[in-house]
C-alpha cells in the first residue's frame, strides 16, 4: 500500500485512495463544493486544492488525484502534501473570489441560511474583499416540481444534484446546458424530476440553490429543537432526524446509518411532516345515533370495555395496522391472550407470513447492506422503487458496479437499472425449480408482498423456497432468502406473535362480518365494510378509514410523538425518540391498551412503559438487542416447503398503487397530495 507524508505525518493507504481522503485520514480538514463521497468525482469547483511536493508549480485538486499518482523524492523519499501553504491559502482565496462573483447576498432571506457550505467556507478559507465590480449574472428559476424549490442565481455548479439524479436516484432528468457563463443546471425537459428520492439534492446542495418548498421561510435552523429518531414510511427503518418548533414538526431530515439507509430518505419520509398536523384525532369520540361525537376518555373507554366484556371472546377480532409500534402489538397479544382471544393478526394485508420458517421465514435474512455482496438478484412480486426506494437505491448502486444479474418476475416497471425480465406470474417462478440456471456465488431473492398477499400466498412463498433451495440462495455462511415488507410495524408484531391463536381467525376470516367486536389499532387499509354490524373500537392518531367507521375512537400518538421500537425488514430493531407531544387529550397507544384491558377485567402485568418492555424483552429477547441484526435460523425455512396447495396463474402486482398515499399520515399530508397528483397526470400523459 501507498505512503505517503501530509503536512508532516506520515500515513500508509489503501491503493486508489484520493488525495482528499488521505487528508481526511491524516486529520486535515480539506474544503470542497463538487466532491461527495457518495458520487462520482467530477473536479469542477477546485476548492479542495493542495500542494504536491515535487509535482507541477501550482496546487492540485485533491480529489481528482490519487495517491498513486505522486512521485517519491529524488533519493526516495515519501512524496509529501500539504494542506496550508501560502500557494494553497492563496488558491483557496482565488477560488472563493471567482465562487462568489455571480452569487447573490442572499443569506437573510435564504432557506439554506446557518446551514451553508458557501458560508462557512467563506468565512474559514475566503477573503473580505472582492475585486470584481461587474453585474451579476442572472439565472431563470426552474420548475422542479412541488418538493425542490430553485433559486439557480445562487447556483455554484458543483454538479452534485446531477450525479446524485443520475447515479443513485437512476433517472436522467438533470443536466448542464449551456457552456461558460451561459450554463445552467436543469431538467431536461422542463419538467417535475420524477425520482422518489428527489428530495436527497436539497441535503447535497453546498448553496442555497435547492430548497425545500413546503419548509420555505417556516423558520432557521437555530430555532429548532432537533431528535434523532426513525421512519415508519415503509418497512426500511431508516434514520431520520426531526426537526420541531414547539409542538409542531418542521421538516424531517436524513441521518447517516451505513447498514440501512445510508444517507438517503424517500421523499414520503422527508416530506410527510404536514401530515402529522393535520386531521388529527385529538380527542376520544362515541357514536350515538349514528354519528361521532366528542366524549371523556372515562366514556369512551367505559363503553368500549363494556362491549368487550359482553362479547363472546371468539366474536372479538383485534387487527394491527402498518404503523402500529412493537410495544403497542405486545400490550395488544398479552390483551388478547388474557381475555382469551385468539382473533389476533397483525397482517391486514393477508400475507401467510410468520405460520412456518421461524423468523427467517418473514426476515429480509441477507441484510440490506449484503445487496452489495450479491451477484445475482431476483425481484418476486415486487417493486422496490414504490415498496422501498432507499433499497432500490442499495440495488442500483450493486447494479452501477457491474458483475450482478438482475431479474424481475412480476410487473414490468421502470426500476431505475437494467433487469431481465423472466415473466409475470407463478409459471416463470415455477421454471427455476424444474430448470435452475447457473448458480452464482452469492444470489438473492426479494420476494415482495405481491407475491405474499394473495390467497395462494403460502403456495408461491413455498415454490419461491424450492427454487432459491435449487439455485444456491441458501447455504453455509450466506442466506440470500429475503423478505421485503412493506409496513413498518409488521415485523415487530411477528415478533412478539400477534398472529391468530389456536382455532383463531386470520384478517380475512375476520372480515367475513362475523365479529361482535373489532379493534383497529390503527388498521386503515382493510375493507371497512366487511366488518358488518360488528361494533369498532379503533385506536390511532388520524382520521382516517377506521376513524370514520367506529364506534369508539381512542385517539392515540404518532410515530414522531413517542418513543417505541420499530423492527425494519431485515429484523433490525430500532427505537424512536418523541420530537413532539400528541396533539389535545391523545395519547400513547400502549397506555390506551393497559387502560383498556383494565376496564375490561384483566391486568396486563404491566403499567409503565419500562414494565412493559421488561416483559417484551422476556418474550422476544432479540428486541433488546437495540441497532443489531440478530440472524434467524435458516433450517427453519424447510418447512416453508411443506406447504400444502396450488398457485393460481394469476400475475403478481405490487402492493403499492399510489406511493405517496400509502398510510393515513401520508393521506393528511397536502404536500403527499399535490406529489399524487402530478404523478397521476404524468401517468396520464405518457398513456397517450
Amino acid at each position: 500500500m501507498p505512503k505517503l507524508k501530509i503536512d508532516g505525518v506520515e500515513l500508509e493507504v489503501e491503493t486508489g485512495t484520493t488525495l482528499l481522503q488521505a487528508c481526511e485520514l491524516a486529520g486535515k480538514e480539506v474544503p470542497r463544493f463538487c466532491y461527495h463521497e457518495r458520487l462520482s468525482v467530477a473536479g469542477n469547483c477546485r476548492m479542495c486544492l493542495v500542494e504536491v511536493k515535487g509535482g507541477p508549480p501550482k496546487p492540485q485538486a485533491s480529489c481528482a488525484m490519487s495517491v498513486n499518482d505522486l512521485r517519491p523524492g529524488p533519493n526516495g523519499e515519501l512524496p509529501e502534501v500539504f494542506t496550508n501553504t501560502p500557494m494553497v491559502k492563496k488558491a483557496r482565496e482565488g477560488v472563493m473570489e471567482f465562487l462568489l462573483i455571480n452569487h447573490p447576498l442572499d443569506c437573510p432571506i435564504c432557506d439554506q441560511g446557518g446551514e451553508c457550505d458557501l458560508q462557512d467556507q467563506a468565512m474559514a478559507y475566503g477573503i473580505d474583499a472582492s475585486r470584481f465590480h461587474e453585474n451579476k449574472r442572472a439565472v431563470e428559476d426552474k420548475n422542479l416540481g412541488p418538493l425542490v424549490k430553485t433559486s439557480m442565481n445562487r447556483c455554484i455548479q458543483c454538479t452534485r444534484c446531477v450525479r446524485f439524479t443520475t447515479e443513485v436516484a437512476g433517472i436522467e432528468e438533470m443536466g448542464a446546458t449551456g457552456r461558460g457563463e451561459d450554463m445552467e443546471i436543469t431538467t431536461y425537459l422542463n419538467k417535475a424530476i420524477s425520482s422518489e428520492l428527489q428530495g436527497n439534492i436539497i441535503d447535497l446542495c453546498p448553496v442555497g440553490a435547492l430548497t425545500s418548498k413546503p419548509y420555505e421561510f417556516k423558520a432557521r435552523a437555530w430555532e429548532l429543537r432537533k431528535t434523532e429518531t426513525i421512519d415508519v414510511m415503509d418497512a426500511v427503518g431508516s434514520n431520520i432526524r426531526v426537526d420541531a418548533r414547539g409542538r409542531e414538526v418542521m421538516r424531517i431530515l436524513p441521518r447517516i446509518n451505513e447498514d440501512v439507509n445510508e444517507e438517503w430518505i424517500s421523499d414520503k419520509t422527508r416530506f410527510v411532516w404536514d401530515g402529522l398536523k393535520t386531521q388529527r384525532l385529538d380527542q376520544p369520540y362515541v357514536r350515538d345515533m349514528g354519528k361521532l361525537r366528542p366524549a371523556t376518555w372515562d366514556e369512551a373507554l367505559n363503553r368500549a370495555a363494556s362491549k368487550l366484556k359482553a362479547a363472546a371472546p371468539e366474536r372479538v377480532g383485534i387487527l394491527l395496522g402498518d404503523l402500529v409500534a412493537t410495544e403497542e402489538a405486545f400490550a395488544l397479544k398479552t390483551m388478547a391472550v388474557k381475555l382469551g382471544i385468539n382473533n389476533i393478526d397483525c397482517r391486514q394485508d393477508g400475507s401467510p407470513l410468520g405460520e412456518v420458517g421461524g423468523r427467517a421465514g418473514y426476515l429480509f435474512n441477507s441484510g440490506i447492506a449484503a445487496i452489495e455482496e450479491a451477484d445475482a438478484i431476483m425481484l418476486i412480486g415486487c417493486n422496490p422503487r414504490l415498496e422501498a426506494p432507499v433499497l432500490n437505491a442499495r440495488i442500483k448502486k450493486r447494479a452501477n458496479k457491474g458483475g450482478c444479474l438482475i431479474g424481475v418476475v412480476g410487473e414490468k416497471a421502470d426500476l431505475t437499472y437494467t433487469y431481465a425480465y423472466l415473466g409475470a406470474g407463478p409459471e416463470s417462478l415455477e421454471s427455476f425449480v424444474n430448470h435452475p440456471p447457473a448458480k452464482a456465488q452469492k444470489p438473492m431473492f426479494i420476494i415482495g408482498q405481491g407475491a405474499l398477499a394473495r390467497p395462494d400466498g403460502a403456495a408461491i412463498l413455498a415454490m419461491a423456497y424450492r427454487a432459491a433451495v435449487s439455485i444456491g440462495v441458501i447455504k453455509d455462511g450466506w442466506n440470500g432468502f429475503n423478505i421485503l415488507h412493506t409496513a413498518a410495524g409488521r415485523v415487530g408484531a411477528l415478533d412478539v406473535c400477534a398472529l391468530p391463536g389456536e382455532g383463531g381467525k386470520t384478517t380475512s376470516e375476520m372480515l367475513s362480518g362475523d365479529l361482535d367486536v373489532a379493534i383497529l389499532a390503527g388498521a386503515d387499509e382493510i375493507d371497512m365494510a366487511k366488518l358488518g354490524k360488528a361494533f369498532v373500537i379503533y385506536i390511532g392518531s388520524h382520521g382516517d378509514a377506521g376513524a370514520a367507521r367506529a364506534d369508539v375512537i381512542l385517539p392515540g400518538a404518532a410515530y414522531t410523538e413517542k418513543s417505541a421500537t420499530y423492527v425494519n425488514t431485515e429484523g433490525r430493531p430500532q427505537m424512536t425518540s418523541r420530537a413532539a407531544f400528541p396533539p389535545g387529550d391523545a395519547r400513547e397507544d400502549w397506555a390506551i391498551i393497559v387502560n383498556l384491558a383494565k376496564r375490561a377485567g384483566t391486568d396486563l402485568g404491566f403499567a409503565s412503559l419500562g414494565a412493559l418492555r421488561a416483559a417484551m424483552y422476556q418474550a422476544a429477547p432479540q428486541l433488546a438487542e437495540l441497532n443489531q441484526l440478530h440472524k434467524a435460523d435458516a433450517a427453519a425455512l424447510a418447512a416453508i416447503g411443506d406447504a400444502k396447495g396450488k398457485p393460481t396463474k394469476i400475475a403478481f402486482t405490487s402492493p403499492i398503487k399510489n406511493f405517496y398515499l400509502t398510510n393515513p399520515i401520508a393521506r393528511a399530508s397536502r404536500v403527499m397530495a399535490e406529489c399524487s397528483a402530478l404523478k397521476n397526470g404524468q401517468q396520464m400523459q405518457a398513456a397517450e
